[in-house]
C-alpha cells in the first residue's frame, strides 16, 4: 500500500513581502457644483484734466467759517469761457498810488504786491459777461454817474481780508460820501440786466497785496491823505500768469454840481501821504 505524503506549506521568510490584498476601487466622491468665482469690481477711472492727463480726486474738508470768500478773492473761478471779466471802479491817482507802493516794501514772504498803476477802488465786479452786454453796461454807468458831483475820497487804515488771523488780502480802507450808494445802484442795475455780480457786502478799499503762501503780517498803518475823484470807469480784467491786466472800456464823468470842496482833496492840493505806524495788538 502506497503512502501519500502531504506537501508542507512553505514557511514565509522573514524578509518576504506579503502579497498585496486584492485591489478595491475607492468610492467616487459626491459631485458638487463648482463655486462661481466673483468677478472683480471694476476700478474707477481717474478723471482727466484739461490736457487729457488722468488726475486723482482729492477730498478737501474745511473748518467752520473757512470757506468764507472775501471780497476781491478768487475772482477767476466763476468765469465762463467766451465771456468777459469786467468791473466798475475808481482809479487811484498816481500821486496817491506811488506813495502807497512805497509802503509795500514792508512786505515779506509770499505776498504779491499790486502795481501802482493797477490800484483802484472796486465798485462792482462782473465775472462772466457776454460780449453783447457790454454796451448795456456802458449805458448803465453813464446813467448812474452823470448827475453825481466829484467825490472826496479819503484814505484810512490798513486791514486784511477775510480777517487778521488768516490774512489773504492786505488793503487800505477808503471813504467817500455817496460811494456806497453808487456801488449799490450799480449792482442793482447789473442784476436787472440779468448778469452776475458780487454778493459780498460792499467795503470800499484799495488792495495793496495778495498772499500766495506763508508770509508775516504787516504792522497796521493809518493814512491822512485823499483825492477828489472826478469819474468812475469800467475795466476789463485779463488774467495772465504774471498777474492780471486791466484794460479801460469806458469812463463815466461825474457831471453833477460839486458841494463845497474840501481843500485837502481838491485837485492839485491832495494831502501828502504820510502814514502813521500804530503798534500791532498782541
Amino acid at each position: 500500500m502506497t503512502k501519500i505524503r502531504r506537501a508542507k506549506k512553505p514557511t514565509p521568510r522573514p524578509d518576504a513581502t506579503p502579497s498585496p490584498a486584492p485591489f478595491q476601487a475607492a468610492p467616487a466622491p459626491a459631485r458638487t457644483a463648482p463655486a462661481k468665482a466673483k468677478a472683480p469690481a471694476p476700478k474707477a477711472k481717474p478723471k482727466a484734466d484739461g490736457k487729457g492727463q488722468p488726475t486723482d480726486t482729492i477730498k478737501v474738508y474745511t473748518r467752520p467759517g473757512q470757506g468764507t470768500r472775501p471780497q476781491n478773492a478768487g475772482r477767476g473761478e466763476a468765469h465762463t469761457p467766451g465771456t468777459l471779466r469786467l468791473f466798475y471802479a475808481l482809479k487811484v491817482p498816481v500821486n496817491i498810488a506811488n506813495p502807497l507802493a512805497e509802503r509795500q516794501r514792508q512786505l515779506r514772504g509770499n505776498w504779491r504786491a499790486v502795481r501802482a498803476d493797477q490800484m483802484h477802488v472796486t465798485l462792482a465786479y462782473l465775472p462772466s459777461v457776454p460780449p453783447e452786454k457790454l454796451a448795456d453796461l456802458k449805458r448803465l454807468g453813464t446813467r448812474l454817474t452823470e448827475h453825481l458831483p466829484p467825490m472826496d475820497v479819503k484814505l484810512r487804515g490798513t486791514g486784511y481780508f477775510p480777517n487778521e488771523g488768516s490774512p489773504r488780502v492786505w488793503f487800505v480802507k477808503v471813504e467817500a460820501e455817496g460811494l456806497t450808494e453808487l456801488a449799490a445802484e450799480l449792482r442793482a442795475g447789473i442784476q436787472a440786466l440779468g448778469l452776475e455780480t458780487d454778493e459780498q457786502p460792499f467795503k470800499a478799499h484799495i488792495t495793496l497785496a495778495r498772499k500766495k503762501g506763508p508770509a508775516p503780517r504787516v504792522p497796521p498803518l493809518t493814512f491822512d491823505a485823499g483825492w477828489q475823484a472826478g469819474a468812475a470807469a469800467l475795466y476789463r480784467s485779463i488774467l495772465r500768469k504774471t498777474g492780471p491786466i486791466y484794460e479801460l472800456e469806458s469812463t463815466f464823468r461825474f457831471r453833477g454840481t460839486p458841494s463845497t470842496p474840501d481843500p485837502a482833496t481838491t485837485p492839485g492840493t491832495e494831502k501828502t501821504l504820510t502814514p502813521e505806524v500804530t503798534q500791532e495788538k498782541a
